[in-house]
């Protein structure tokens, strides 16, 4: 699927119960319709130097840029965004149109 994704890579914050974090995440999804997939994971290969202390990864999928400008405005995004940023030590965010090279089997 191409579309728009919106890409986080987050290092936690040591206190925080990531499983809370993950339980917030996946209601926000489920909230709101523009987000045509999520997916996350937490890193278990990558070498200390390689990743920067970063250690999990998420991605959500929408149809077009407008249902990922949507979502932002979205009033569960905007209360969730407030408990996520809390949570967070440090955070990459990329937003881009995306290109299918090889579409899954």
């Amino acid at each position: 699927m191409a579309g728009f994704k919106h890409l986080a890579v987050v290092k936690f914050k040591e206190d925080v119960v990531v499983e809370e974090i993950l339980k917030g995440m996946e209601k926000l999804v489920s909230e709101v319709d523009a987000v045509k997939s999520f997916e996350w994971g937490q890193d278990i290969e990558g070498q200390e130097m390689l990743r920067q202390g970063f250690t999990h990864a998420f991605l959500m999928t929408f149809d077009k840029k407008e249902d990922y400008t949507a979502f932002v405005n979205h009033p569960s995004h905007i209360e969730f965004s407030a408990i996520f940023s809390t949570a967070i030590e440090k955070i990459v965010l990329l937003d881009f149109p995306s290109v299918l090279a090889k579409a899954p089997a």
